[in-house]
């Protein structure tokens, strides 16, 4: 999904390295090479400079009152990655899991079966198919590639970024670099949890829209659901997410 940005990446191993070459097949059954955030590149191309209707101080406050006393977060999602290059629409569906501060699992699911684990600054993305995992450091410039670990900061959302209204929907600018994000678009739920789906966008027009169902906040989610447990067969190389 979000790991290899170039349109023509994709994984390949060698007995000691991660490096990538062109594999049409793998990018159509991978969900982790499609280029949805690719490397930072600064600039500003997109977003309106002003609010439709003043600063939405009351969404805000809703979202930042109930990440007060979230203390973890399980639903299902699906998630559509529009990728410009190759003018293609994927869709993906699976489970998530998320414990703050900042402990996150999700799962998806059929035939691209992969689970990404995030523990803080560690990421670990497993695949399932491959009988590989790729392990790596997570922080602000590789962070747009772990779209589902944005739900734990937008408790901050004041502080992380600027805020205004776009189709009756939160419009969010980052108020520093994050990973080549340009925008994130926020449609809140009168759920419980107040987000029911978010669109992020890169500087490079590709676009990933993740729609959650089922969410459920404070089910007491184990410290174990966040702990890989991996075949013994399964090869782990380590991997700059950067690259």
């Amino acid at each position: 999904m979000l790991v290899f940005f170039s349109a023509s990446s994709s994984i390949a191993m060698t007995n000691e390295t991660v490096t990538s070459q062109s594999n049409t097949e793998d990018k159509e059954n991978n969900p982790l090479n499609p280029p949805l955030i690719p490397p930072l590149i600064r600039g500003d191309t997109e977003g309106s400079n002003g609010s439709e209707g003043g600063l939405p101080d009351e969404e805000i406050q809703r979202i930042q009152k109930a990440y007060e006393n979230i203390i973890d977060i399980k639903g299902n999602f699906i998630q559509k990655s529009f990728i410009k290059d190759l003018k293609r629409t994927d869709t993906y569906k699976g489970q998530f899991f998320i414990k703050m501060p900042m402990k996150v699992r999700w799962e998806y699911k059929g035939e691209v079966a992969q689970e990404v684990f995030i523990d803080n600054d560690e990421i670990l993305i497993y695949q399932k198919k491959e009988r590989q995992a790729l392990k790596g450091k997570l922080d602000r410039d590789t962070y747009g590639q772990a779209p589902i670990a944005l739900l734990s900061g937008f408790g901050k959302i004041q502080e992380e970024f600027t805020i205004s209204k776009k189709n009756g929907n939160l419009f969010l600018k980052p108020k520093s670099s994050t990973g080549g994000i340009l925008s994130i678009e926020v449609e809140l739920s009168e759920d419980e949890f107040p987000i029911s789906s978010f669109i992020i966008k890169d500087m490079r027009s590709n676009r990933i829209e993740i729609i959650l169902k089922d969410v459920e906040v404070n089910t007491g989610l184990k410290e174990t659901l966040f702990k890989p447990s991996l075949p013994g067969d399964v090869k782990i190389y380590e991997h700059n997410l950067g690259d």
